[in-house]
């Protein structure tokens, strides 16, 4: 089973940088394709990035292209999402997901395993 845990959340003003963390343990973490997704208040969940098993491909959403980054750590077993020039529509909880599927893309319900969720709040 595997278990996911973000972490790096916080409150911040536009144009800043922020990072967040997922730590992963319970299974081999350069198997799985790791993606991030958000939800704001009252919004649907919404696809940020992902990145596929052994680092292969990387995608991103329309909204954050450009301006967030997703890297992982094998070592660490841990995937991160950079994210730079934030701006207060980036204002969400956002999650951790990770996928024994070789392709899941954007799609949410193709991710087995989820994370808790960190909070971002941006400030204009």
């Amino acid at each position: 089973q595997v278990q996911l845990v973000e972490s790096g959340g916080g409150l911040v003003q536009a144009g800043d940088s922020l990072r967040l963390s997922c730590a992963a343990s319970g299974g081999v973490f350069n198997t799985y394709t790791m993606a991030w997704f958000r939800q704001a208040p009252g919004k649907e969940r919404e696809f940020v990035g992902f990145i596929s098993r052994f680092g292969g491909s990387i995608g991103y959403g329309d909204s954050v292209k450009g301006r967030f980054a997703i890297s992982t750590d094998n070592a660490k077993n841990t995937v991160y999402l950079h994210m730079n020039s934030l701006k207060p529509e980036d204002t969400a909880v956002y999650y951790c997901a990770a996928s024994t599927s070789p392709l899941p893309g954007m799609w949410a319900t193709r991710y087995n395993y989820w994370g808790q969720g960190t909070q971002v709040s941006v400030s204009s």
